[in-house]
């Protein structure tokens, strides 16, 4: 099995603080919608051979950890001991039944330095050898009431383990479930774009609605210069990005234009587009809705490149990734931000409709995101000449890229 029959998917999952600081990877064999073990057992397989022998783990993960689903079967294996074990969480799938191998195996991984989770836990007696083994635990909240989960929590005190509520949909459970102590949360409640900020826009997001404006009007570096000349904090921010990008510069960079000039029009235009995403994010970076914002970017980019389409197509792409979320950020209608850069017809009906072939990769690289593979399959079908292999190999490429943004100054 290669690259071309893997469907992969990542969840953020963050702590406390709303920090992400894991990855829950998804992934499914490409040429069944079923959910068969032997199946799954060689999607894990090739997943895991791809993403970390060949690619590397920093390219899927950047710095955070990465949870694994593993059946009895993988546990057992020998192919877990090939994983990176400062960086993988083994999740344990609610299908294993749990007897002395189980319990060894568990106990010899430990021992190796890997990091251990329950999935899907209902408290259960035949668990109980395993609770001094596992690190972590999590919670499916589709499954228990608050009572339910209360009870959960009080009688896993009594072992050292982090609970981690799954299923996150709604602002009230992250409450409760905040309230009651889990340390971790997984759930669309933090991966939908719709519910990853207040949607209030400050004075220096709408600043840089209107300094994209220009740049995409190839306005004069004067007028770009007179806008951030307004926002010191946007100007502390280029000059910072300038700094890490520009190292082999050897004279100092004094000016916004010096800056401008260095970092040139292109890269100031992606820079611009993401900044969007940082500026409400306060102490909790990187956001969730930044990396979400910057992957669908690359893998919109990267996908057009694929179909060969020319460099004025590659760029529209990325920005119509960056702007499908930028509804999420700002209590403005797509209609008039669009309006307001004065896009063309093409990206703004990808865009706005999710029409013509634009709006098919946009819908694409979307349908990635809740790893529904019929209707991915569908799109594919539709997107000149892509498969399933380009749109893994896009994805991966664009969570490397937007690891290494979330690690650049912002």
């Amino acid at each position: 099995m290669t690259t071309q029959n893997i469907f992969l998917a990542r969840q953020p999952i963050l702590d406390r603080n709303q920090r992400i600081v894991a990855y829950e990877l998804l992934f499914r064999a490409g040429n069944t919608s079923g959910a068969a073990v032997t199946d799954d057992m060689q999607a894990t397989a090739s997943v895991i051979h791809h993403a970390f022998s060949e690619m590397g783990v920093q390219t899927v993960l950047g710095s955070q950890l990465g949870f694994i689903n593993v059946s009895a079967d993988m546990l057992l294996s020998d192919m877990i001991e090939l994983l990176p074990r400062a960086q993988v969480v083994l999740e344990l799938l609610e299908t294993i039944r749990v007897d002395e191998a189980i319990i060894e195996r568990c106990r010899a991984l430990k021992q190796l330095g890997f990091t251990l989770a329950l999935d899907d836990f209902i408290f259960d007696e035949s668990y109980r050898p395993l609770l001094p083994l596992v690190d972590i635990i999590k919670v499916d909240l589709l499954l228990h009431d608050q009572e339910q989960l209360r009870v959960i929590v009080n009688q896993l005190k009594q072992w050292p383990v982090r609970l981690l509520a799954e299923k996150v949909d709604r602002a009230e459970q992250a409450a409760y479930c905040h309230s009651l102590g889990f340390d971790l949360f997984q759930g669309y409640y933090f991966a939908r774009p719709l519910v990853l900020s207040a949607k209030r826009a400050d004075s220096s997001q709408m600043a840089l609605i209107q300094l994209l404006g220009l740049v995409l009007s190839d306005a004069d570096t004067v007028q770009i210069e007179q806008i951030f000349k307004q926002h010191p904090n946007l100007t502390y921010n280029l000059m910072r990005l300038v700094n890490s990008v520009a190292s082999g510069v050897h004279r100092s960079i004094t000016s916004v234009s010096q800056a401008i000039l260095v970092l040139g029009r292109k890269q100031l235009q992606r820079w611009l587009q993401l900044l969007m995403f940082t500026l409400q994010s306060g102490p909790v970076y990187p956001s969730p809705l930044l990396l979400l914002a910057a992957t669908r970017g690359k893998m919109m980019e990267v996908l057009a490149l694929k179909q060969q389409r020319n460099a004025d197509y590659c760029d529209e792409a990325f920005m119509a990734g960056i702007l499908s979320l930028i509804e999420s950020l700002i209590d403005k209608p797509l209609i008039d931000i669009v309006r307001e850069l004065n896009l063309g017809e093409r990206l703004a009906a990808g865009l706005l409709r999710r029409e013509g072939e634009m709006g098919v990769l946009l819908q694409l690289v979307e349908s990635v995101e809740h790893l529904d593979l019929d209707y991915t399959n569908a799109l594919l079908a539709q997107a000149g000449g892509l498969t399933l292999s380009d749109l893994t190999t896009a994805e991966i490429e664009a969570m490397a890229w937007a690891n290494q943004v979330a690690d650049s100054p912002a």
